[in-house]
């Protein structure tokens, strides 16, 4: 056993003197590398957590142009805020980030703080982004571990624990805080990022080009498809919705904003019911919501995953009389573009075009 740690630990060890020349040659060339500031990396970091990196490029370079700096980005109007994240998923991430901002300049000056401790204890940054945070823009040796680097370590020392356990994950932060390479901490976060990300690819790792295979315990043992570890996910529990698109003569459509806290907090939507309505129930439904049917047009299905639950809408599109609830906003095509609508209701957007 202590012999097999050893020679873990020499391939970890050995990784930087492979890795950065690697890197040097096959980098990917991205906006927030080329202008490196800390508030530019915090906000691609924040950006790339649940998305790939070319659907954040566009909205990086939206977000850059509205919110240019942590000062812009706290003053920043929340419905602003919303459509510039609008189809990014994940909405707690963009108010995390500004109330983080606001916190920013509040207490440092609009200066983001250069340990980690302090930037921790800032809404929506963690271990991860702390140590991209401090490594990219500042230059300290803080490993920045996800799932791609935990893979890869996994992966080079044949370690077959969980990696989605907290202990595992601890035990691999430490192994490579300890052979950082003080001059490149950075790039060497980020050369484990590009090689997770397009070489030590999961359950199909392309090992025939990656500069590391010469340390790999797992290729060396036929194991790199085995590697990593990760408990099963559990099924996601499915919601059933029966979603209403409403309008009327005017061609305004009926939107409610949803609640301050939780799923999708703040954001506008169709109006919607527990359960899968069928025309009798519907009809029902929107009698009780002082609504008449003119048109009866057409009833589509969309499904949508979340992390932890999956909605399984059944949607009604209809023509109506009416004014509805008194919270409903009855929006034109142009007001519904300056709404946050998230990309759960995409389906339902469409049948309004």
């Amino acid at each position: 056993m202590g012999g097999a740690k050893k020679e873990s630990g020499q391939a970890l060890a050995r990784l930087p003197a492979v890795l950065l020349p690697w890197y040097d040659e096959n980098r990917r060339v991205l906006p927030w590398r080329e202008e490196v500031t800390p508030y530019r990396t915090w906000v691609s970091e924040v950006m790339l957590q649940q998305t790939r990196v070319q659907a954040a490029l566009p909205y990086f370079l939206r977000f850059m142009e509205a919110a240019p700096d942590i000062p812009a980005l706290a003053a920043l109007p929340e419905g602003q805020l919303m459509r510039l994240w609008q189809g990014l998923g994940y909405y707690s991430r963009a108010r995390s980030l500004q109330k983080a901002a606001r916190q920013v300049v509040e207490q440092y000056g609009g200066c983001l703080p250069q340990t980690y401790s302090e930037l921790t204890a800032l809404p929506g940054i963690g271990d991860y982004t702390a140590g991209a945070i401090l490594s990219i823009a500042f230059g300290q040796s803080v490993p920045a571990v996800d799932g791609n680097v935990l893979r890869i370590a996994a992966r080079l020392t044949g370690c077959g624990d969980n990696v989605l356990l907290p202990q595992t994950r601890q035990r691999f932060r430490d192994a490579l805080a300890a052979v950082m390479p003080p001059h490149r901490p950075g790039d060497f976060n980020q050369a484990l990022m590009d090689l997770g990300a397009g070489v030590c690819l999961p359950g199909q790792p392309a090992c025939d080009v990656c500069p590391a295979r010469e340390l790999c315990a797992a290729l060396a043992a036929g194991r790199q498809r085995e590697l990593p570890v990760r408990e099963k996910n559990t099924a996601k529990p499915t919601e059933q919705l029966t979603v209403f698109v409403l309008t009327r003569p005017d061609g305004a459509a009926a939107l409610r904003q949803r609640p301050q806290k939780g799923l999708l907090a703040g954001l506008w939507e169709f109006p919607h019911v527990p359960g899968t309505l069928d025309e009798q129930a519907a009809a029902h439904q929107l009698a009780e919501w002082g609504l008449r049917v003119t048109e009866w047009r057409r009833c589509i299905h969309a499904v949508h995953q979340f992390t932890h639950r999956r909605w399984d809408m059944t949607g009604w599109v209809l023509a109506v009389e009416g004014d509805g609830q008194g919270d409903w906003l009855w929006a034109d095509a142009a007001a519904r573009e300056e709404k946050a609508i998230p990309s759960a209701f995409r389906a339902f957007m469409k049948a309004l075009e």
